[in-house]
């Protein structure tokens, strides 16, 4: 199976600050859910399954039926990110490189 890129939109404050819309999700982004029965619930990206395009979010699980905790996997267009973890270089080269094409403007042809 191919891998999937799990992509979701920035809020407001984020894309006011960088001048993205949306960027791919990774493990440690703070999240919010904005569609669905867990509508408004807030937590950090625990796994990020490239196979389906799902995540789950630290704190939001549900019980089976045996009373284990598991994660509910929520799809990445159904969340926003509301807090970056840029600790890694590569991404912050990342969102230089998209938020610097977005204001610059010119593209040539």
């Amino acid at each position: 199976m191919d891998k999937v890129k799990v992509v979701a939109s920035l809020s407001n404050d984020l894309i006011k600050e960088y001048n993205i819309k949306r960027i791919t999700v990774r493990k440690d982004d703070t999240v919010r859910v904005i569609r669905g029965d867990n509508f408004g619930f807030e937590g950090k990206v625990t796994q990020v399954y490239h196979d389906t395009g799902r995540i789950a979010i630290e704190g939001l699980t549900r019980k089976k039926s045996d009373g284990t905790p598991i994660y509910i996997r929520v799809h990445a267009s159904k969340v926003e990110i509301t807090k970056l973890n840029t600790n890694d270089p590569r991404r912050r080269e990342i969102i230089n490189r998209i938020s610097s094409s977005k204001k610059g403007g010119s593209k040539e042809r």
